[in-house]
């Protein structure tokens, strides 16, 4: 019979875990794509300075780098 009460006490608690809302509204997304937020004050030299340092090192993607893959990046 305890098993029953456990079981359904299990149960109930795992359907109230659906109902956690976002910490980030719609909304408010905006305010984190802020170019404020970014860690370089000017990233399109940093993204040249990246670029010339895999030139020279030969290594690519190593520092968080887009690309898919395939070379065409």
């Amino acid at each position: 019979m305890p098993y029953k009460i456990i079981i359904s006490l299990f149960i109930l608690l795992s359907l109230s875990a659906c109902n956690v809302e976002p910490w980030v509204k719609p909304y408010e997304r905006a305010n984190l794509a802020d170019p404020i937020m970014s860690f370089s004050p000017d990233p399109l030299s940093q993204g040249y300075i990246h670029h010339v340092y895999q030139a020279r090192e030969g290594a690519r993607g190593a520092e968080g780098g887009s690309g898919g893959g395939c070379g065409c990046n």
